[in-house]
């Protein structure tokens, strides 16, 4: 009788190993779906993340590591102006040229108030590295799960080599003295683009 109910037991148990094993298939489809359609939604617009942080909004308060040993919160930087350029990697040709841009004008942003942060995916190490190879005098954020990249919307489809994938689009955000977007900028061209960020923070 013992042994009848142990075979019982098993046969149940079995059963119910089978019927569990056969929920997460559609729990994938699902999340395949779901994952399908906010895919084709980012490659769209910009506008399809109804969460992301526009121009005349506050920016979210973000503990976000930080080149130099600390971090920074974006919200508590009160009575400055703050530039956030997102940039796609640390040591690409690109990211360099935008931030010795930056680096050659930092000295006229300070003077018109404003403190400049780069930002991309990268690590603190990598970062550091960046920094100290260019001498960058500003500091850069580390987003390595891409809180404030996903908070303003700049991960974005790209193609690479007929490749896609996601990743930054470069993109600079100038947030005012109470902490508000002021002005943004996405899909930047490098040439010349610190110049016009400068003059734009002149203004406000």
């Amino acid at each position: 009788m013992a042994q009848k109910a142990v075979k019982k037991a098993v046969k149940k148990a079995v059963a119910k190993t089978k019927t569990a094993a056969a929920k997460p298939s559609n729990t994938i489809k699902k999340t395949t779906q779901k994952t399908k359609v906010t895919a084709k939604a980012v490659k769209g617009d910009a506008s399809v993340n109804p969460a992301a942080t526009r121009v005349g909004q506050k920016v979210p308060s973000f503990a976000i590591l930080s080149t130099g040993g600390g971090t920074v919160n974006l919200a508590a930087l009160k009575n400055r102006k703050v530039v956030l350029y997102f940039y796609p990697k640390d040591s690409t040709p690109g990211c360099t040229l935008e931030g010795y841009d930056f680096k050659r004008l930092e000295r006229e942003f300070a003077a018109a108030g404003a403190v400049i942060f780069g930002v991309s995916k990268d690590s603190l190490r990598s970062h550091e590295t960046f920094k100290k190879k260019c001498g960058f005098p500003f500091e850069l954020l580390v987003d390595d799960e891409e809180k404030l990249c996903r908070a303003f919307d700049v991960i974005q489809m790209k193609s690479l080599y007929g490749r896609e994938y996601l990743g930054i689009e470069r993109s600079t955000f100038v947030i005012d003295e109470r902490g508000v977007v002021a002005q943004e900028w996405r899909k930047v061209k490098v040439n010349g683009h610190a110049e016009e960020v400068l003059q734009a923070v002149r203004k406000i």
